[in-house]
């Protein structure tokens, strides 16, 4: 009874107990026990922060699969894989080519266009689970048309060793860096759009602006006319008036001194703005690149000596207009003056 007694008072005084304990002139230090109350934080923590392998990469794109899928192209075939590396001095992995299928995925039949960048004999490539040897690293592109004007891009990356054919799931880095070289070229793409949009309106505006200043130099004034038939008066010294109006210039020749240089003829004016927004190609010839990249796809190889409109200028690179309409971008140190 006694016993009963103690355990019922111990349970109806928790809260003595606990205060107790966290005493400081008790053994259990305040400090300590809070160490112990929060000894759990990092578990979750780390739970938390644990990788998830194998998920890929799935985005919607507001563009049409046919801008995305050129892209994609390109990017497949620039040589080099992003978010993972052989050694630590490395940025990527260097090496890929583009290839129409792989052994190392299943067959897609989901729909839509597959590309493939492959890389033979990769060393340890880093961000795979339980990665390790030698073997084949391989990312998969699917472009998928959602109507006219969007569009689903997955990306998977998968690695296989060579000698246990053991295949290792991406944690999601390569995934993504890949995306990010696909999201700039398409931002790329888009800047150029808008550019040329706007390039065109200019080019518009100029023409009209050359037009209505040309009719405004054809079509001479009826009292212009009419005083050049007359002739002119002679001054004299005993009429300052005559004096003063010989002096001034006739209002046409003020308004034509104020919209060209002396002397310069129209045909001179158009010969210095098309200085100002033309270059030649510089020997020995340069590729015209569907975006502002290194990597980006190479539209036409342009000759020596071909002269493009410049449309964008950015610190490195041009965006240019062929004489045919084709578009696209050329480094700037690609290009020259016109003499």
């Amino acid at each position: 009874m006694k016993c009963l007694t103690a355990k019922v008072s111990l349970g109806r005084s928790n809260w003595s107990v606990f205060a107790r304990l966290i005493s400081p002139a008790k053994s259990i230090p305040l400090v300590l026990l809070l160490l112990l109350l929060t000894s759990t934080i990092p578990l979750t923590s780390r739970a938390k922060d644990k990788l998830a392998y194998g998920e890929g990469l799935i985005v919607n794109i507001p563009m049409p699969e046919s801008e995305v899928e050129q892209v994609v192209e390109d990017v497949a075939q620039n040589g080099v894989i992003r978010g993972t590396k052989e050694y630590n001095k490395d940025q990527f992995v260097a090496g890929a080519k583009a290839a129409d299928s792989s052994r190392v995925f299943p067959t897609w039949d989901q729909g839509g266009k597959v590309f493939y960048k492959v890389r033979m004999q990769a060393i340890d490539p880093r961000n795979f689970k339980d990665g390790g040897d030698v073997g084949t690293l391989v990312v998969r592109y699917v472009v998928i048309p959602q109507g006219d004007k969007n569009t689903i891009l997955r990306i998977d990356a998968l690695f296989e060793e060579d000698f246990r054919r053991t295949v290792h799931q991406s944690n999601g880095s390569v995934e993504s860096a890949e995306y990010k070289d696909i999201r700039e070229h398409l931002d790329g793409i888009e800047l150029m759009k808008a550019q040329n949009v706007e390039a065109g309106r200019e080019r518009q505006e100029q023409l009209a602006k050359k037009q209505n200043l040309a009719m405004r130099n054809d079509a001479v004034p009826p009292a212009a006319v009419q005083s050049s038939s007359q002739p002119a008066p002679q001054a004299t010294e005993n009429d300052p008036d005559t004096v003063s109006q010989a002096a001034a210039p006739a209002p046409q020749e003020s308004a034509v001194s104020s919209q060209a240089p002396p002397g310069q003829t129209l045909e001179e004016r158009v010969k210095d703005l098309r200085k100002q927004v033309s270059r030649l190609v510089k020997s020995p010839g340069a590729p015209l690149k569907s975006a502002p990249f290194h990597t980006a796809g190479t539209l036409q190889l342009l000759s020596t000596g071909t002269e493009v409109l410049i449309v964008i200028s950015t610190p490195y690179w041009y965006g240019v207009e062929t004489h045919e309409g084709q578009h696209g971008w050329m480094l700037r140190d690609q290009l020259e003056l016109l003499p």
